[in-house]
């Protein structure tokens, strides 16, 4: 789900759709969905106490950080930055950060998968493909609703961003 809000967020922040766009956040969000937990299922119970501890934060740090830099590129008259980008607003560190910000509490999960005896291969495949689809549709979401209300549901979309980093570091600070 916090990839699905994310795709959403990126969907707000592109004027018009485009099926290279939605695919590359499935693939990204999708890919990294599935890639933690089989790195957390094979790194084992030795360091699930470093990933716990720290992962709230860097998904925290990693969320503000975008959606900081969302309300400031919608406050700015100048476009010329959004031409800069990559054609697709998917540049690689981006979508790196947005990846790992929004699956690596996936760590612990594989780290769990490991001691319940799960079949990994078969559960990584359902996580990146329902992953996958998720945010291919949450991109085109985010679209429709961003071509309509353009620098408002950027400026939403970065608040968004802020607010899902806040939950996961309230999720794991204080529940």
């Amino acid at each position: 789900m916090d990839a699905f809000s994310v795709s959403i967020c990126k969907g707000l922040s592109t004027r018009k759709f485009s099926f290279k766009t939605a695919l590359l956040c499935g693939l990204w969000f999708g890919g990294f969905q599935a890639l933690m937990p089989l790195i957390g299922y094979f790194l084992g119970a030795q360091f699930e106490h470093l990933i716990t501890t720290f992962d709230h934060w860097i998904a925290f740090g990693l969320l503000l950080l975008i959606g900081v830099n969302m309300i400031r590129e919608a406050l700015s008259d100048d476009d010329e930055e959004e031409e800069n980008n990559s054609s697709c607003g998917c540049g690689f560190r981006t979508m790196l950060m947005m990846a790992i910000a929004t699956s690596i509490d996936a760590l612990a999960v594989g780290v769990s998968f490991a001691f319940l005896k799960v079949n990994i291969w078969f559960s990584v495949m359902i996580i990146g493909i329902t992953t996958f689809l998720f945010s291919f549709v949450g991109v085109r979401i985010g679209n429709i609703f961003g071509s309509r209300y353009s620098k408002v549901a950027e400026m939403t979309g970065g608040v968004i961003l802020i607010i899902l980093g806040v939950k996961i570091l309230l999720e794991h600070l204080v529940f």
